[in-house]
């Protein structure tokens, strides 16, 4: 398994149930790996959606995906405050091309006014009949929901209140640490 370093940048990929790619984010900068999990950041990145359509990302977002939970969780860090969106998925694998997951449809969404809504229920049900969901991995997901639902209640792991401040400005010292190093080679080159 491939292990990217701090301030190294991966891509994201989602898959579905049937295994078709449904959404790319390009360029993530890796800020923490562990045995068990990666906490990653992008700004401006391009996501291109299973169709082909493009597009770009409008703030700088947190990424957070763990081995063990069946979720993962976007953190959005916003003009008008935090939002999140947390994905109900499956636990990630990283290899040589991409970290990779399977979205199991279900999120839950938290707006900067503290305001929560599940989204996305039709959608779940309609792909657990089309793509036959086993019964395992609907009991895996239900439990994995309880688990979201208590991580953002007791304000665990990404939901923390340090968790932003934190990782963002990590990001922000890995961009300037990159940005400085592109300068000392480009004016190295000029004197060459």
């Amino acid at each position: 398994m491939h292990h990217p370093k701090e301030g190294e940048f991966i891509t994201v990929q989602s898959y579905k149930h049937d295994g078709t790619l449904h959404r790319t984010w390009k360029d993530c900068m890796v800020l923490k790996t562990s045995g068990d999990s990666v906490i990653a950041c992008n700004d401006h990145t391009l996501v291109i959606e299973d169709n082909g359509r493009k597009w770009v990302t409008r703030e700088p977002a947190l990424l957070y995906f763990h081995k063990k939970y069946w979720f993962n969780v976007v953190t959005m860090i916003r003009s008008n405050g935090i939002s999140y969106y947390s994905n109900l998925a499956s636990p990630y694998i990283l290899d040589q091309e991409a970290l990779k997951y399977i979205d199991y449809d279900l999120d839950i969404k938290i707006f900067p006014n503290g305001e929560k809504r599940l989204l996305d229920s039709d959608e779940y049900l309609e792909h657990s009949r089309e793509m036959h969901y086993p019964e395992e991995i609907d009991v895996i997901i239900k439990s994995h929901l309880n688990e979201l639902i208590r991580w953002i209640d007791e304000g665990l792991g990404p939901f923390s209140p340090a968790y932003v401040d934190i990782w963002y400005r990590r990001y922000c010292q890995l961009c300037y640490r990159l940005k400085n190093q592109k300068q000392r080679r480009k004016h190295k080159k000029q004197w060459y």
